[in-house]
């Protein structure tokens, strides 16, 4: 047998329940990681991802592709500190930084030089053309042997 099964329910509650590093990760005050959600569809000319991002601006957005054939996804949106005023002072201040790294690995029939994205209420939505049959058959190269 690979695994043990743990039969005592009321142990497995409260060793969960007492797992403080879980705990403390959920309460902490530091920066953030959050995974937006995402929609991916496909017709015959192109590939759509949506991301749902409300909150998030233009420029908390950075789209770009590695060098392993990848579409990376990065956003980071930061907390604007704001000063103090005579009459008024925080109590509590729960605002930290949101930040997210997504990698999809690209399709082959993808045009790279023809991804659009655009950001419209909360939603980022990435467009990723398909070449055509006849541009795939142009990229077909033969070769000669000498």
């Amino acid at each position: 047998m690979l695994a043990r099964r743990n039969n005592d329910l009321m142990s497995t509650m409260f060793n969960e329940l007492l797992d403080w590093n879980r705990w403390n990760n959920l309460c902490s005050t530091e920066d953030h990681t959050a995974a937006p959600k995402m929609n991916v569809s496909e017709s015959d000319k192109d590939y759509q991802l949506e991301l749902c991002i409300p909150g998030m601006k233009k420029e908390d957005l950075h789209l770009s592709i590695d060098p392993d054939n990848n579409l990376v996804i990065e956003m980071q949106q930061k907390e604007e500190k704001k000063e103090n005023d005579e009459k008024r002072h925080f109590l509590r201040r729960e605002f930290s930084t949101m930040q997210f790294k997504q990698m999809l690995t690209l399709p082959e029939n993808v045009k790279k030089e023809s991804i659009g994205a655009k950001v419209d209420n909360g939603i980022l939505t990435v467009t990723l053309p398909k070449f055509t049959v006849e541009e795939q058959k142009q990229l077909a190269q033969t070769i000669t042997i000498e």
